[in-house]
């Protein structure tokens, strides 16, 4: 494991802890381009947004202000500028927007529309190994169907998308399959009437009763109830709430021992950690860090969000598990992966690992449940439950962590006891095999887990998570 105890309890288990497995290099050092306005020098130019977090500020503004003309907004990481759409026609929102220093882009499909795109394809197009979500920069519904979805099923999700017309929704095929990735930042474990369970956990919190508590996926919380932080010991934590499917895919449970402390961090290997500060949402186009006991820690990009995700039911062979209000991304992540945490450089609490299609070596969508609506549904606070937030020492760049395989990948640094680290600083270093799947992919020492992410009998799942496709992680 990755993560160690205080005597008698008083620790709780290292949010997301395992060794990092070379995430690909990213966040590169800011550039503040020129950013003149072809609109003449009376223009607002664009603002310089140094993170995601105050672009997702702006945007939220931008909405309140536009009302039903705003269409949606990414991040522009390479400029480090808020895109918006806006609805065409109305000099005057334009010019609103530029003001609030917004990069304008004015499209033609209103979210009203591309609402009513995603209502058509619930009700005739709710096929296991599907999935939707908006995409800002293309102004479109984005249609996705897994490798299962053949033969009449395929005829009846491509005539659907056609019928919605070639500007208001795409057709994209996954090579993998979309399942929950059920088998696990540190691993948690419990043992089912099948075998084992294992999952990730998110990020510690404090329930409404003020007692020590931690999030993670709904459909780990619905596999079992009681959960241990070793394979093999005494459950340390009981499910309170669980959601899984509907409207999100989130889990609170409650530590056993009252007094536990649990940190609000995220280890990422090496001895280091994150510290998390606050809950933040997700926006199109920022740089985003997963943590997972199966893989690691690898990094990518928000791609859509408010995504539904039709996930073959794992309970009736002819039924599909529908969720929705997820957040999509091209972040890898592997069977056991399921409940980890998704987090920004900068400590920002993201989301928790759901399930998508594919794994660490040839790439694939991913699916996440946003913490905020996980916090706002369950009653529970993010921070400290005993302990102060950053106990760990300084904080650490994630992206400095991801792709350091010396001592990132090696287990010992993983106790979760130590400095803080960067997470950029280890996916940045491409010496460190940041996208040399050798070492990254093959998580030896990592996803191995020594007998954990081997999930012999235990992350596999019975073929519900072993698939680290479109299954909840």
């Amino acid at each position: 494991m990755s993560h160690k105890r205080i005597p008698k309890r008083k620790a709780a288990i290292a949010v997301g802890g395992v060794a990092a497995l070379g995430a690909a290099a990213f966040l590169l050092p800011m550039a503040n381009a020129s950013q003149d306005n072809a609109s003449g020098a009376t223009a607002t130019a664009p603002k310089t947004l140094k993170s995601a977090n105050d672009a997702s500020d702006l945007a939220a503004q931008l909405q309140d202000l536009l009302g039903q003309a705003f269409a949606g907004s990414y991040y522009d990481s390479g400029k480090q500028q808020l895109v918006v759409n806006v609805i065409s026609g109305d000099n005057n929102v334009v010019v609103q927007a530029e003001k609030a220093g917004a990069v304008v882009r004015q499209v033609q499909n209103s979210n009203s529309e591309l609402a009513a795109v995603a209502q058509t394809l619930k009700t005739k197009a709710t096929i296991p190994g599907t999935a939707w979500a908006v995409d800002p920069k293309t102004n479109k519904v984005v249609v996705t169907a897994d490798s299962t979805v053949t033969g009449t099923k395929w005829d009846t999700l491509q005539s659907t998308v056609q019928s919605l017309g070639s500007n208001m929704a795409t057709l994209k095929k996954s090579s993998g399959t979309f399942k929950t990735l059920v088998s696990g930042g540190d691993a948690i474990f419990s043992q089912v009437q099948d075998g084992t369970v294992r999952c990730s956990l998110g990020f510690n919190v404090t329930a409404s009763d003020g007692s020590p508590a931690f999030l993670t996926a709904g459909h780990c919380g619905v596999a079992a109830k009681d959960w241990s932080d070793s394979e093999t010991g005494q459950p340390i934590a009981t499910v309170d709430q669980a959601q899984f499917p509907g409207n999100g895919d989130f889990s609170l449970v409650k530590y056993d021992d009252a007094t536990t402390q649990a940190p609000s961090e995220v280890n990422i290997g090496n001895g280091q950690t994150v510290a998390i500060n606050q809950a933040v949402d997700a926006t199109v186009g920022e740089t985003v860090f997963r943590m997972g006991s199966t893989t690691g820690l690898h990094d990518g990009q928000v791609t859509g969000l408010d995504a539904t995700v039709n996930f073959q039911s794992e309970t009736d062979p002819n039924g599909v598990d529908t969720v929705t209000g997820l957040i999509q991304t091209n972040v890898c992540a592997e069977a056991g992966d399921s409940g980890g945490s998704l987090f920004t450089q900068d400590g920002g609490a993201v989301g928790m690992t759901s399930g998508g299609s594919g794994d660490c070596t040839s790439g694939g969508e991913t699916f996440f449940q946003p913490v905020t609506a996980a916090l706002q549904a369950t009653g529970a606070t993010l921070g400290d439950a005993g302990a102060g937030a950053g106990d760990a020492g300084a904080t650490a760049d994630p992206s400095a962590t991801a792709g350091d395989e010396n001592g990132a990948g090696d287990q010992a640094g993983g106790d979760q006891i130590g400095g803080t680290a960067d997470p950029s600083a280890t996916a940045a270093d491409p010496s460190a095999t940041a996208g040399d799947q050798s070492g990254t992919g093959d998580a030896t020492g990592t996803g191995d887990e020594s007998g954990t992410g081997d999930a012999s009998g235990t992350g596999d799942q019975s073929g519900t998570g072993a698939d680290g496709t479109s299954s909840s992680n």
